[in-house]
This record gives structure tokens, sequence and C-alpha cells, in this order.
């Protein structure tokens, strides 16, 4: 039989065709070319056919299979002194979607994530308002529900990149990241309930942890889009991400985030305490510190291939896949380069972007071993395109920290494993 293309490369249907006709052959006994013999796993019985399987109570609470046992939240040992305050990081080269299951959801702890009971729940709101007042879990949830899927990125998220290429791994130089749907209470909701006074323009939000975490935000904010959550994903809030309540801030840095929520003042400025002074403001090239940089800009990464999920099928077909996201709205592209920003290719989108959520992004090509410097440059409903690092360091130097939203290089090489490096 002879096969013809119409094109240079195969198309992925012929490509899959000529797998499928190998491998029937192989069934057939057809050639010396295919003396490997029939597949085992075609041809014979095996013991997951031949028994029962675990009964629907095996495990009440449902956990991944033992074959997915890799894709876990890690930690960086020498990143700080020890675990309680401290940050591990979201397997996102091993999820595809958007949404992020909790038990795969970065944890940031700045005392350790403590164990409260709703009944031991209280939030507090008082300042500048008509009626102090105070809730309880039940009381909250008398109140109208909201439901909304935002990212929640540390503004350390990259931040180790600034100097060049450190981490070997889409998990830590950018899975300080994670995207779920969040159910609870409007905060405009509350502080309706409470009755803001004129002169009211920040509130301070305070977690009930031993760090006392607390940010002001203005009042616009905090009258706009916020939400009092106390479900993620469908589920309760798990404890390393404020249960049972936490404050959801979209596409702001997730330090804001309030975990384990408290108290919430009404004030007329801002408190400066030390996490939005001292930390999460952006150092620039000349020592001076800008604050008040809340928004989390568009930025996006290739998730594979990347040095953590490699190439491993062979010449041929490849999809490339990745985020995107950014906090001022949705995702509206994503531009792919294979050759360091050289030539770039408009990816597909899974689905239309959704403000400060997640955006999944695939390009569909062929690989046959050739090196490629994978990048992908983001762009948002406000015409924002994601940077490159040198344009990022001509205004803020090599000294930063937070807020790094440059374009990320894999270099792929001809065996398909990857490496950080940097093209800037």
């Amino acid at each position: 039989m002879t096969v013809r293309f119409t094109s240079k490369k195969p198309s992925r249907r012929a490509f899959l065709k000529g797998t499928l006709a190998s491998t029937a052959g192989v069934m057939a006994g057809a050639g010396a070319a295919n003396a490997a013999g029939p597949d085992p796993l075609i041809t014979e019985k095996q013991d997951w056919a031949m028994g029962t399987g675990d009964g629907v109570d095996e495990t009440p609470y449902g956990l991944p299979i033992q074959f997915e046992g890799d894709v876990i939240r890690r930690n960086v040992e020498w990143l700080t002194a020890d675990t309680i305050s401290s940050i591990n990081f979201s397997p996102i080269h091993a999820l595809d979607g958007t949404i992020t299951p909790q038990g795969c959801a970065f944890e940031r702890h700045h005392s350790g994530a403590i164990e409260l009971r709703k009944e031991d729940f209280r939030l507090m709101i008082n300042g500048l308002v008509d009626t102090p007042l105070v809730f309880t879990y039940e009381d909250l949830e008398r109140f109208p529900r909201v439901n909304k899927t935002f990212f929640l990125e540390c503004a350390a998220n990259t931040g180790m990149e600034w100097a060049g290429a450190q981490l070997n791994g889409a998990q830590f130089t950018h899975g300080m990241i994670h995207n779920m749907e969040y159910s609870g209470v409007s905060l405009r909701t509350l502080l309706e309930e409470a009755g803001v006074k004129p002169e009211g323009k920040w509130v301070y939000v305070e977690g009930a942890d031993a760090s006392s975490n607390g940010r002001s935000i203005p009042i616009e904010k905090a009258l706009d889009d916020c939400i009092i959550a106390f479900k993620a994903n469908g589920e309760a809030l798990r404890k390393e991400h404020g249960y049972p309540v936490r404050l959801v801030v979209p596409g702001w840095e997730g330090n804001m985030w309030v975990k384990w929520v408290r108290r919430i003042e009404v004030k007329e400025i801002a408190v400066e305490s030390r996490e939005e002074t001292s930390k999460y403001t952006d150092t620039l090239e000349d020592g001076t510190a800008r604050k008040w940089t809340w928004v989390m800009d568009a930025k996006s990464v290739v998730t594979s291939p990347s040095p953590q999920s490699p190439i491993k099928h062979g010449h041929g077909p490849l999809v490339i896949t990745g985020l995107a996201w950014s906090g001022r709205g949705a995702i509206t592209r994503v531009d792919v380069s294979k050759d360091g920003g050289k030539t770039w290719e408009t990816a597909r989108l899974a689905n239309p972007g959704q403000p400060m959520a997640l955006t999944r992004f695939y390009l569909d090509t062929e690989w046959n071993g050739e090196e490629m410097y994978l990048q992908s440059r983001a762009m948002d409903e406000t015409g924002y395109v994601q940077p490159t690092k040198n344009m990022l360091r001509e205004i803020r130097g090599e000294n930063s920290v937070y807020h790094n939203n440059c374009i990320q290089t894999w270099w792929v090489k001809a065996d398909g494993e990857a490496e950080n490096v940097e093209v800037s």
C-alpha cells in the first residue's frame, strides 16, 4: 500500500493512523520489522480484569491513585529557615485545565497553619461604621451567596529569577499560584450591613493566626469584588488555605488575601503595616521602594514541555501547553515562541479568558528533535503585553523580589529534556 501526504509534514491523524497500522501489523505477525511480537496488554487478560476492585467505602474521602503520587506540592528547603514561616509550590507542570485541586494548591504561612473551629470563629467589623458588628460562621451562611473563580498568586512568584535562571522547574519558578472557585459572601454586603461612614477610605483586614497578618485595602476595592469565602472548589477551605473563612481579593497579590480573617476595621488612612512597607514593596534600581503595587500584571508560563515535564514520546506531534493570567482582566491572547522570541505563533485558548482567572493555552505542533527555546507571551483585555526580563530590569534593576512577570525561557534539548535558561 502506498501512502501519499499532501503536505511536507504528516498530519496528526496520519501519524496516529500509521501507528495503529504498525500495531495491527505486529498483531498479524507481518514482516521481520515487526518481530517484537504481539502487545500483551492487548492480547492477554490482565490482573485488573480478573477480580473485583475496592468497594465504595474504601476511601470515604477520595484520594489520588498511587500512580499519580508524585503530583504534590513541594518546598525548597534552603529558601527559609523553617517551614513555619515558609512556602511550598503547586505542581503546575503536572496539571491541566485551570482549576487547582485544593490538595495541590500552594501554601504560604507567616506563623504556621492554625486549626480554628467554625464554632470558635468570629468576624468583627469596626472602626468608621454606623454599627460595629460581630458575625459567627452561621451568620455568614445566611447572607446572599456568590461563586467566583479567581487565581491567587504570591507577589514573590518568580522572584528568585530576577538575577538570572535559578530553579529548574515550572513548579518552582511559577508555582506560587493556584486557581479555585470560591463561595462566600461579598465583602460589600457585610460593609453595607455595618454602614461605612463617609470618611472611611480604607479597610484594614487582620488574620487570627499568631502573625496577625494584616493589610490595608482601599475602600473602592473592598466594595467592588472582594469576597469573604468559606468554600473553595465546592468544599470547605483547607486548613492551610484559611479554614474556616478567608478574604479573597481578586487580581491582587496573595498576601492581601488574609486567611483566618477575624477583623475588618474601616479607617480614614492606611495602617502601613509591616506587610505593606518593609515587605511587599518593589525595590527599584536606585534603591528606593515602590509601594501600593497590588495588582498582579499579565503573566504566562509554558508548563509542558518544561524541566519537570520533558518530551518522552519521541518525534512527531507535540502539544505545548501552559497557563496565562492577569490581575487587570481577562487574557485575550497568548503567543508561543520556539526560538527564544525571534518568531511567535498564536496559541489556542482552551476557553475564552475570564477576568482574574487562569487561562489554559495550547500550541499543537511537530517536533523532530530540534532544540527549542520555548517562551510564552500573554496579553490581556487592557492591551497590556507581558514584558521581557530586560524590560523590567531597565526600571527595577536586579535586586527586586516581588511582581516579576517576565517572559520565561525553557531550553528543550535534542533528547527532549528541558532546562531553565535566560533569554532576556
